[in-house]
C-alpha cells in the first residue's frame, strides 16, 4: 500500500504564487517517476509536469517558464513551485507517482485525491 499526501492549493490572484506538495509512504522501494496532473470543469486531465529518479523533467508548453518542479528523495516528495499563476491554470492538481513497490518489486502507479488551484482575475 501506498499513500499520497497532497497540500498546498488555494485561491490566489492572478500573478500569485503557490507551492504543492506531494509526499508518498507506505512499502515503497523506490519512486521512479512523480507528476502533477491538472484537470478544469469540463476539461480533459492533463499533465502539467513530471520529474523522473534522474531529475529529468517535463512540462507542458502552457506552464513553462512559470512552473517548476523538483523532488526530494529523501522525504518521497515532489513539490510543484507555480509563478505568474493565470485564470486559465484553475484546476484540480493531482499528484501521480509511479514507484517500485518493496519487497516484490512491482512497479505501481498511485494517484491523489487532488488539491484545488483557484486563480483570480
Amino acid at each position: 500500500q501506498v499513500q499520497l499526501v497532497e497540500s498546498g492549493g488555494g485561491l490566489v490572484q492572478a500573478g500569485g504564487s503557490l507551492r504543492l506538495s506531494c509526499a508518498a509512504s507506505g512499502s515503497i522501494f523506490s519512486i521512479n517517476r512523480m507528476g502533477w496532473y491538472r484537470q478544469a470543469p469540463g476539461n480533459q486531465r492533463e499533465l502539467a509536469a513530471a520529474i523522473t529518479s534522474g531529475a529529468n523533467t517535463q512540462y507542458a508548453d502552457s506552464v513553462k517558464g512559470r512552473f517548476t518542479i523538483s523532488r526530494d528523495n529523501a522525504k518521497n516528495t515532489v513539490y510543484l513551485q507555480m509563478n505568474s499563476l493565470k485564470p486559465e491554470d484553475t484546476a484540480v492538481y493531482y499528484c501521480k507517482v509511479v514507484v517500485t513497490t518493496s519487497p516484490y518489486y512491482n512497479v505501481v502507479e498511485y494517484w491523489g485525491k487532488g488539491t484545488l488551484v483557484t486563480v483570480s482575475s
